[in-house]
């Protein structure tokens, strides 16, 4: 039992009572999880002569504490320019050496790096190379967990001593490495170990920001498998302090309420090994905190927001999920439209003006016949009510818009917009999306209009059919709040190779071939750091530097040749429209949720996720005039789901007018299935604007199969309805 005797953060001093520690429940191995033990590498002692508990290492009697060292300035070792006389050797396939010492005599951090650092003298004092031989430390560790129970609590014991340790000074990198190594250890997967685990996390949260910069380098080297177990531990940890059970032997929730602040912090130098790593070691949805889902996150958005000394999930934001901030951003949105709605009522009733209920709305009111240029002198004389409910009526048509309307007349202005011979943005067959086109520089008002069409969807929780680059959305949260200054420079994101070749592969295919090229660049190329750029039959010219015609692309200048087109294509020559989009789409969903948002996650509020659940959206469909059991309803369901993905998007479409999940997948859809009283030689209706789709009383699932394909294989644009 470890009993911390002062606040998070101090120094502590603790008792350590072996004999009363939980039992050590050994976790199952996992399917697919096993690890090839390497040749050589341990070694099985004949009986009477040793056991796992008892491997022995060469430790040197003489090593004593080193403390008080200063810590070298941070720099990245030119490992690859160092003459061969002074490199490391390549550390030999690992052998487990002859100990002197039992595991339980490992009580210190100079006794943990004898035990596992490849050269006991050696420096390994950059960020490049812990100097830890790490295929020895997983070798040890996978067979820790086949040990039995007394010999897994005196590792433990071990990692509780060197934490009671008296420290003073910075730590040195043998300290550095020491928290590397234990931090993976596999025994923290259950939670009869989290009390060692959670002060282990604490010592390692204190370290100074230079300490965790060494960490996050090393930890950039750690196996995905590896890496992503240590992640689960740890919000493994969290869920348990968020969800507290009485039988889980863990001391009571008010005296570790430290536990997730640490975790936290500790997990945030892992996410931000994860972004250091290209590509990333894996997804950036493996931080997510499922849990936090069930949690109101709104009181720790609020406390954030005032900058309060309260920890907060939102100052960590990789681990709120997707769900979480679309619930954040609602939320917020909501709050914003009922204080508009009060403040527009307020002023009615202190001017003693008669109240009408359209003033707590954004009414817009187009004709079909001039959809464009209404919504667009509708947008701009309401600029002030855009953060209201929205509600959509067209000239001429009698109804109450309860949703319909209003998606209907978003499907219909971004087909207008987007089509190619508007000229607004041009469609790239090979990427499939589509890119601001640099022609319509003149008047960005429509730019402006697309922007508020994007940011009112979020605001109000409507999906739409867009498809615009990754990169785009960056440039959305660059920055992620609008500057006062209007004319402040906006959506500036920097633009790589990688960029480009999302939104024009072949163009970066060329430029890529052009940097590997061994020949003479100029004389084979012959280019100048002048382009022509070709857009509605019309050829210009632009210089990427000044003098730029008469500077010709070499071996020595092609790298900034690349750089300067990328950058030319991506920002500067749609810097003008891509502002206006930008102010429209901020005028909307000026929020401070959006500096939580990445990228990826404001691509999925705004058109939704590719990943579909086909069982998720049967289990949350509704019927009418079926029921769940008719035969064509199952019929329905089991052509569905024998469907290809490529068929079931475009099932999607068909009946919703997106082929994308929705924020939280399918199941929030509510796909509505009806029938149809009409000749089964009827095609099947879809409603997009309802999320409904229409179908005749089949008789077989054969021939709902064919009427079905023949539908959504037929269906343009969003829909046929």
């Amino acid at each position: 039992m470890l009993c911390c005797e002062t606040e998070c953060g101090s120094d502590f001093t603790a008792r350590v009572e072996m004999d009363r520690l939980p039992p050590i429940h050994t976790p199952a191995p996992q399917p697919g999880c096993g690890v090839k033990q390497p040749r050589s590498t341990l070694r099985t002692h004949p009986a009477g002569q040793g056991s796992a508990a008892t491997m022995k290492t060469s430790l040197s009697s003489d090593l004593g504490m080193r403390r008080g060292l200063q810590l070298p300035p941070l720099s990245r070792g030119p490992v690859l320019t160092l003459p061969p006389e002074v490199r490391a050797p390549l550390p030999p396939p690992p052998t487990l050496p002859l100990r002197t010492k039992t595991t339980a005599d490992l009580h210190s951090f100079l006794e943990v790096n004898a035990a596992f650092k490849r050269e006991a003298n050696g420096a390994f004092d950059t960020i490049d190379d812990s100097g830890v031989n790490t295929e020895f430390v997983y070798a040890v560790y996978d067979a820790l967990l086949n040990t039995p129970p007394d010999v897994q609590k005196s590792v433990l014991k071990g990692i509780i001593n060197s934490l009671l340790r008296e420290w003073k000074g910075p730590r040195t990198k043998d300290d550095l490495r020491a928290y590397l190594i234990l931090l993976q250890n596999p025994q923290f997967s259950v939670s009869s170990t989290f009390v060692v685990f959670a002060h282990l996390l604490r010592s390692a949260s204190s370290l100074t920001d230079a300490d965790h910069h060494y960490l996050i380098h090393w930890l950039t080297s750690v196996p995905p498998r590896r890496f992503l177990q240590l992640v689960q531990r740890i919000l493994h940890l969290i869920s348990t302090r968020l969800f507290p059970c009485d039988g889980d032997g863990l001391p009571p929730p008010a005296k570790t309420s430290w536990w997730i602040p640490t975790a936290t912090k500790i997990l945030s130098l892992l996410n931000a090994a994860n972004s250091l790593s290209s590509p990333a070691i894996m997804s950036f949805t493996e931080f997510y905190s499922v849990g936090l889902e069930q949690v109101d996150i709104m009181e720790q958005y609020r406390s954030w927001q005032l900058h309060g000394p309260r920890f907060s999930f939102c100052q960590y934001p990789f681990i709120l999920s997707s769900v979480v901030k679309k619930a954040i951003l609602q939320r917020d949105s909501e709050l914003q439209m009922i204080r508009e709605a009060r403040n527009s009522l307020v002023t009615k009733v202190s001017r003693r003006q008669r109240v009408d209920v359209n003033i707590l709305f954004l009414n817009i009111k187009v004709r079909r016949s001039q959809l464009l240029h209404d919504s667009l002198e509708e947008l701009s004389r309401k600029r002030s009510d855009l953060k209201k409910k929205l509600r959509v009526s067209f000239v001429g048509e009698a109804g109450l818009d309860r949703g319909g309307l209003t998606k209907e007349w978003f499907l219909l202005l971004l087909r207008h917009v987007f089509q190619p011979d508007y000229g607004m943005f041009t469609y790239q067959k090979d990427s499939r999306c589509h890119w601001f086109s640099s022609w319509k520089s003149d008047n960005c008002s429509e730019f402006r209009l697309v922007g508020t069409l994007m940011g009112l969807a979020v605001y109000n929780s409507i999906a739409l059919d867009v498809h615009f680059p990754l990169y785009c959305y960056r440039k959305l949260l660059t920055p992620p709040t609008a500057p006062c200054d209007q004319n402040a420079p906006v959506g500036m994101a920097t633009a790589t190779m990688e960029d480009l070749r999302q939104i024009m592969p072949d163009l970066a295919k060329g430029l890529g071939e052009l940097l590997s090229y061994e020949g003479n660049v100029e004389e084979d190329f012959y280019l100048s750091f002048q382009v022509l750029q070709e857009e509605m039959g019309v050829i210009r010219s632009f210089n990427l530097k000044p003098g730029g015609d008469k500077i010709p692309v070499n071996n020595h200048n092609r790298k900034e040749f690349v750089q300067l087109y990328t950058d030319h294509l991506l920002n500067r020559c749609v810097s003008r429209q891509f502002a206006a989009f930008y102010r429209g789409f901020h005028s909307v969903c000026a929020s401070n949720a959006l500096m939580l948002l990445r990228c990826e996650e404001v691509e999925v509020l705004v058109c939704g996720s590719p990943d579909l659940d086909m069982t998720a959206l049967q289990r949350a469909a509704q019927y009418e005039g079926f029921t769940e059991t008719d035969p064509t309803v199952r019929a329905f369901w089991e052509v569905v789901q024998a469907l290809p993905l490529e068929m079931q998007r475009k099932l999607l479409r068909f009946a919703t007018g997106s082929d994308r999940a929705p924020v939280g997948g399918l199941a929030g859809l509510r796909l509505k299935v009806s029938r149809m009283d009409v000749s089964t030689d009827w095609l099947p209706v879809s409603h997009t604007c309802f999320n409904q789709i229409c179908l005749p009383p089949y008789r077989s699932r054969k021939a709902l199969r064919h009427k079905l394909t023949i539908a959504i294989s037929n269906a343009e644009g969003f829909g046929l309805e």
